[in-house]
Parts: structure tokens; C-alpha cells; sequence
């Protein structure tokens, strides 16, 4: 990953125009967004919802939602926001459940302690933690744990990372094929950039950190399908992360697809999951469709 890992020696300045997704948008774009975020998630929350506030991790107390379960038990998308890990919640991110339980796919929304309260670290085991749960407990909830794929966007992109990343597997009690498929969404897969950026202010990443939480050096040895989107609108160094991330998943034999979303900003384009006949939708109904047929 020599490209994003030698962004590092850049300029500070320049790191900070490429990684600031808010500075890439009027303010009145990405507060609109932020509100959509929240209304379409509470109209899943008022028709779609299933189980709610089921604790996953007891040593945090942290928890997630279930939406759009059936008799039998269904295939799921476990979903992890954004914000740059210290901002919004399982709250804004359900706005996929409807379209998603129309076509017979559950729906599972995460929340995570929030930095600077906690470190990196801590918010990747949590959501590790959040999948483990699901895997030993989901069939309670309607879901079936052979049938995961995981996705986000942001900061929710790397720790869909972090899911795929190899390593971890063993000491969570899991198998090292959990997740069956992946859409991460303008996702961050090294880390040595966003550590010589603005966001270090908040998320205080050393050497260490950088080298156990970036998913792009610690690639599996059982790699599934993913399907890497960015918006055309995105500031460079997410177009980067993305781009060069599929190159490397690619490279090591898996199974990946790139796409760029037109006409769309790092905010907005999230929104097209709740359409049932957009591009991202497709691609993540197709990610369902292919792990059913293998």
C-alpha cells in the first residue's frame, strides 16, 4: 500500500483539503443531508423495526438495532456509520431497512463509543464485538449468520475494513469467513495519512495504531466479494483510499468491483440506499444475490 502509505510525507495542508469531506460541501448540502440521514431513519424505525437496543458488548454497553425480520430467518446487512469515529449514531443510519426488507434482507445498525472519549482501538473491537455477537446470537433476532455482509461509509467504510481484515478472527471466537460480502463506502484503509491530518486533533493515532488498524496491511487469508463506491464529489484522498484498496484486493486474488457514484457528494451519495433501483442499491442486492447463489 506504498501509494497512501507515502501520502504521509505530504504537506500537511494538502492532506487536510484532500481528507476534509465537510469543507467539500456548502454547508446547507451537508446539513440537508445530515436531516435526511435522521427522517428516512425514523421511518424505518416507525414501520421496519424489529428488536431494539440489544446490548452486544458488555463491557462497553453498547448497542444495536434490528429491522426488517421475518418467520424465517433472513439474510443480513450489518451496517456502521460514520463520522469520522466521533459523531452520529445507529439513530441516523437505518435508511436502507425498508428498501432492504422489500426484497427480503434484514437490517442491523450499530452504535460505538464515540472518540476522543475512546481510542481507535477500542471503537474496532467494539464493532468486531457487534459481529461476533451477531454470528453466536443472531438466528434469536430473525437473522441468519451464515448470510452477513457488512458495509459503511467514512469512518463506517474503515471499520467495514476492519471486518475483512484478517487477525482477529480466533481471539473473538469466530469464523475467519463471518462476513460473506462488503460495500464499503468512501472507506479509509490506511491510516498514516488521516494521522498527519486535521483528524488527529481527535483520534491521537501512533505508530502502533496506525500499523494494527489500517485493514489495507492486514489483508485476509480468506478474502470475499466487496464492492468499493466513492461519489464523484469526493475529496481526493477518499477517491485514493478506495481506489487503491480494491487495486490491492484484487491483487491478493478476491473478488472486487469499483464504482463511482455520479452526481453525488461524500454525504449524499449514503442516501441512495433507500432507493430500491440505484446503482449502490443494485450493487448491494447483487452482493446478497451472489452469496445466496455460492
Amino acid at each position: 500500500m506504498d501509494i497512501l502509505a507515502d501520502e504521509a510525507g505530504w504537506p500537511a495542508e494538502r492532506l487536510d483539503r484532500d481528507y476534509n469531506a465537510r469543507a467539500s460541501v456548502p454547508p446547507a448540502v451537508f446539513d440537508a443531508a445530515m436531516r435526511a440521514y435522521r427522517s428516512q431513519s425514523d421511518i424505518a424505525y416507525r414501520e421496519v423495526a424489529s428488536h431494539l437496543n440489544i446490548v452486544y458488548d458488555e463491557e462497553s454497553g453498547q448497542t444495536l438495532d434490528v429491522f426488517g425480520v421475518a418467520d424465517v430467518a433472513r439474510p443480513v446487512f450489518v451496517f456502521i456509520h460514520g463520522g469520522y469515529w466521533r459523531a452520529l449514531s445507529k439513530f441516523d443510519s437505518a435508511f436502507m431497512a425498508g428498501m432492504l426488507a422489500r426484497h427480503g434482507i434484514a437490517t442491523v445498525v450499530i452504535d460505538y463509543c464515540l472518540a476522543p472519549a475512546v481510542s481507535l482501538g477500542d471503537i474496532v473491537r467494539e464493532v468486531r464485538a457487534a459481529v461476533s455477537f451477531l454470528w453466536r446470537s443472531g438466528e434469536s433476532y430473525g437473522i441468519d449468520p451464515n448470510r452477513m455482509v457488512a458495509g459503511g461509509s467514512s469512518a463506517g467504510g474503515h471499520l467495514t475494513g476492519c471486518l475483512l481484515a484478517g487477525g482477529w478472527h480466533q481471539s473473538f471466537a469466530v469464523p475467519e469467513n463471518l462476513i460473506k460480502a462488503a460495500l464499503p463506502i468512501s472507506g479509509l484503509f490506511h491510516l498514516a495519512p488521516i494521522a498527519k491530518s486535521f483528524v488527529q486533533d481527535w483520534i491521537k493515532l501512533d505508530e502502533p495504531s496506525i500499523q494494527a488498524l489500517s485493514p489495507a496491511l492486514h489483508l485476509p487469508r480468506l478474502g470475499c466479494e466487496i464492492v468499493l463506491a466513492y461519489a464523484d464529489g469526493e475529496p481526493n484522498g477518499f477517491k485514493r483510499q478506495s481506489i487503491e484498496y480494491h487495486r490491492i484486493w484484487k491483487s491478493a486474488g478476491f473478488k472486487a468491483s469499483l464504482i463511482e457514484i455520479r452526481r453525488r457528494n461524500h454525504f449524499d451519495v449514503l442516501l441512495d440506499l433507500a432507493s430500491d433501483d440505484s446503482l449502490l442499491s443494485r450493487a448491494l442486492l447483487k452482493l446478497f444475490a451472489d452469496i445466496r447463489a455460492g
